[in-house]
């Protein structure tokens, strides 16, 4: 997987940029006081990518690993988390790895966002 240049610029700008405010459909955070815990791990996510983005070789597989590790850190206030907030919480994610151009969180951010990967369900048949 080949990391495009620009990307520390990316990341840099991902990181600082305010989330969880209301923008497009999104509502903005339901739990104000939340907002700068969320956006903690978040940002962790995006510093983990960053990471693998400037090591020597960097594979799908060892985002993928970051995304799961990412979305553990939300274990402990996922009950904090609504609907539209664990969609924002996958749609950065979304956005971090469309900055590496990495196709598939493969299946993790279903899991999340749902309870479980649709994939495991179709591939059952």
């Amino acid at each position: 997987m080949k990391t495009p240049e620009d990307v520390t610029e990316k990341f840099t700008e991902f990181i600082a940029k305010k989330k969880f405010v209301e923008e497009n459909y999104y509502p903005g955070i339901a739990d104000e006081k939340m907002r700068p815990i969320f956006t903690n791990k978040i940002n962790k996510v995006a510093a983990d990518f960053k990471t693998v983005a400037e090591s020597e070789n960097p594979t799908d597989k060892q985002y993928q690993e970051k995304i799961g590790i990412g979305l553990s850190r939300f274990a402990d206030v996922y009950l904090e988390l609504d609907t539209e907030d664990r969609e924002r919480v996958c749609t950065y994610i979304e956005e971090l790895m469309d900055i590496v151009g990495l196709e598939s969180s493969n299946g993790q951010l279903n899991k999340f966002m749902y309870g479980f990967d649709p994939n495991e369900l179709t591939n059952k048949n």
